[in-house]
């Protein structure tokens, strides 16, 4: 009996040795989508981890910057879906990074997502991560306020955020991390050809798509799933809110059976793909201490692998320094546990690549 209550007493110090960070929300509003003409809402959440021992001493710390997928929320990608606290604790017990803030900004929409794009219909959601977002937390947190302290990263859509607004912001955040990132350019299932864009034309109504959304989760039928993301990107790369029911217009739309083009609108989408953006942004491509790209073989979206190999050999074409790798996985597959993508490849790479100060004992 003395030998299982020692046991049980050494089990509890090794437990109180874990560090153990702790993963709060906090809400605040965000300057860069109030007055927005589509309704979107600029009071914006934030899910927020900090390290252990961040409650009782003065030590500043790196900021990570976490930009969600297409549909999700804050807490869908710090909690429900990544765990992330559990991978932080053990990554900064084991050593694999030091002590760092984590944050994700809620940036879902009426149509679930951003597309992190500054729109002149539905709110600047570039402005909104590389400006109140940082702003907010360099100034109710203890952070590094500076370049060199702050890593982006994302997955899907915030993959392509990611690029996006570590181009946009380059002065602001030195490394990057790109997981999967969404729609870099047209390729394979996202093209003018997807039959996605005839449903839109036919439905014309904001809530037909959405439930057709929600069908489309259920069924795992992607036409529902495109026409509700092609929706989404409209109404942030090119707007119409003079177009009553769904606010925006659209690079291809059916009279009846019969495809219209509308080569303004398609050039227009093309302006804001991180593809094309390249061309636009090598100084601040340059500029950044580090910026990687990953994606699964077995991607569920056939245009991923594609289009990011092609980004990459863009890249590659100027010369600009990156990490790009293609894995054995899936769209989210390999992402989460201590196997998965974060924990062996994100969390190091920030770890490498970020400036930051050891806390005191």
């Amino acid at each position: 009996m003395k030998k299982i209550v020692f046991s049980l007493f050494l089990l509890s110090i090794s437990f109180a040795g874990i560090a153990q960070g702790n993963l709060e929300r906090r809400e605040f509003l965000a300057a860069s989508l109030q007055n927005n003409e589509a309704g979107e809402d600029p009071l914006r959440q934030l899910s927020i981890y900090l390290p252990q021992g961040y409650e009782n001493g003065n030590h500043r710390y790196p900021v990570i910057y976490v930009l969600h997928g297409y549909g999700g929320t804050d807490t869908v990608m710090m909690s429900v879906w990544i765990d992330f606290k559990r991978l932080l604790d053990e990554a900064i017990k084991t050593g694999k990074m030091r002590p760092m803030i984590v944050v994700a900004p809620n940036s879902n929409t009426r149509m679930q997502g951003s597309f992190y794009t500054n729109s002149e219909g539905s709110g600047n959601w570039a402005d909104y991560i590389g400006k109140d977002v940082v702003q907010y937390m360099d100034e109710n947190f203890r952070t590094i306020p500076d370049r060199a302290s702050r890593g982006l990263c994302g997955h899907s859509m915030g993959g392509n955020g990611a690029l996006k607004v570590g181009m946009l912001f380059a002065d602001t955040f030195s490394a990057v991390y790109s997981l999967s990132p969404a729609v870099l350019n047209w390729h394979g299932d996202f093209s003018l050809s997807n039959p996605a864009f005839k449903r839109i034309s036919q439905l014309n109504d904001e809530e037909a798509i959405l439930q057709g959304l929600a069908e489309s989760g259920q069924t795992g039928e992607f036409n529902g799933f495109f026409a509700a993301v092609f929706t989404a990107m409209a109404r942030v790369y090119s707007p119409n809110i003079s177009n009553k029911e769904l606010k925006a217009d659209f690079p291809v739309t059916y009279l009846d059976d019969s495809v219209v083009y509308n080569s303004e609108v398609i050039r227009k989408w093309e302006a804001e793909f991180p593809y094309y953006m390249i061309d636009d942004y090598l100084p601040q491509l340059r500029s950044l201490t580090a910026l990687k790209i990953d994606w699964g073989r077995n991607e569920d979206f056939s245009h991923i692998p594609y289009t990011s190999l092609e980004f990459s050999k863009k890249l590659e074409s100027y010369r600009i320094h990156h990490f790009a790798e293609e894995y054995i996985g899936d769209h989210g597959n390999m992402l989460d546990g201590f196997e998965g993508r974060i924990f062996t490849e994100l969390l190091p790479f920030f770890n490498t690549y970020l400036n930051g100060q050891t806390p005191s004992n």
